[in-house]
């Protein structure tokens, strides 16, 4: 069901309407370690709704039944947001801040734009998966879109880095813990947001964690969102790096040969594939 309009991410009653920090809102993001946080902004006030309570009364009478507060819900989202695990590099990647370097990256902003348009928070929603060169935006328009699912629509969301989940699963292995420990709250997630799909060595056990996740959230009908640097189908991407350059050419397997046919086809069933092309951001900007 597409929606004629998106909702806007809530404003805390007490926050400044003219805070230029925060946008009016009453949230900033911060960074705490490795991951970005939700805080609150050095403008927001006590509540005047309900005078920090928490609760509205719906009406006027004396037994008066409540209500909570939208401040309640703010923060909330604010909860969602922190356990969403958005790494700290990324925390001001939003739709703001992405500069696109020309019309198809202005193309690839409207796909995502419109992603958020049409996401429905009480239905089935489709997943969305980006793909491209290294440096892109790839990773920081993902972030945009898993931030603002959170604040516009509270959705319970994670993001991980592919190779990341699996460091964790073999640390849990040496210590005692089960693929489930990890895997289960991945699959429980309204939103699951997967950066680096494909990465690795492509090994046996890669193959079958990614089985695991992939077949699970398909049963459950809970939607991936993911980047990829390897494109749809079974092969023929050229990739642009130092050997290729001595030695010519060279070509990289499709994603359908990265993650196997059994995940490619449920991907490509319950997922929208967008490029992304352009400039390398991170050339242009000196960083890693």
């Amino acid at each position: 069901m597409a929606h004629s309009r998106a909702p806007t991410e809530l404003r805390h009653p007490g926050a400044d309407r003219d805070c230029p920090r925060c946008k009016g809102t009453g949230t900033r993001i911060a960074r705490s370690g490795e991951v970005a946080i939700a805080i609150s902004c050095d403008c927001l006030s006590v509540c005047p709704s309900c005078r920090g309570t928490g609760l509205v009364a719906i009406s006027n009478a004396f037994r008066a039944r409540h209500r909570r507060c939208v401040c309640q819900v703010v923060m909330a989202r604010r909860r969602a947001f922190d356990a969403a695990g958005i790494p700290a590099r990324h925390s001001g990647s939003t739709r703001a801040s992405f500069v696109p370097t020309g019309r198809h990256q202005t193309a690839v902003v409207g796909a995502v734009s419109n992603y958020l348009k049409e996401f429905n928070p009480e239905g089935d929603n489709r997943g969305l998966i980006l793909y491209g060169d290294v440096g892109r935006g790839k990773t920081h328009l993902l972030v945009a879109l898993l931030r603002e699912l959170v604040f516009r629509h509270g959705v319970r969301a994670r993001f991980v880095e592919f190779s990341h989940l699996l460091a964790d699963l073999k640390s849990g292995f040496d210590v005692g813990r089960g693929m489930a420990a990890l895997i289960d709250p991945l699959v429980d997630v309204e939103i699951l947001a997967i950066d680096e799909l494909g990465k690795g060595r492509n090994t046996e056990f890669e193959g079958t964690v990614l089985d695991e996740l992939v077949s699970r959230r398909y049963n459950a009908v809970r939607p991936i969102l993911a980047t990829t640097n390897f494109s749809p189908g079974g092969g023929g991407a050229a990739v642009s790096n130092a050997a290729a350059v001595q030695v010519g050419t060279e070509e990289r397997p499709g994603l359908a040969t990265r993650v196997g046919p059994r995940v490619y086809s449920r991907l490509r069933e319950t997922c929208d594939f967008v490029e992304v092309q352009g400039d390398d951001y991170r050339e242009q900007r000196g960083r890693p």
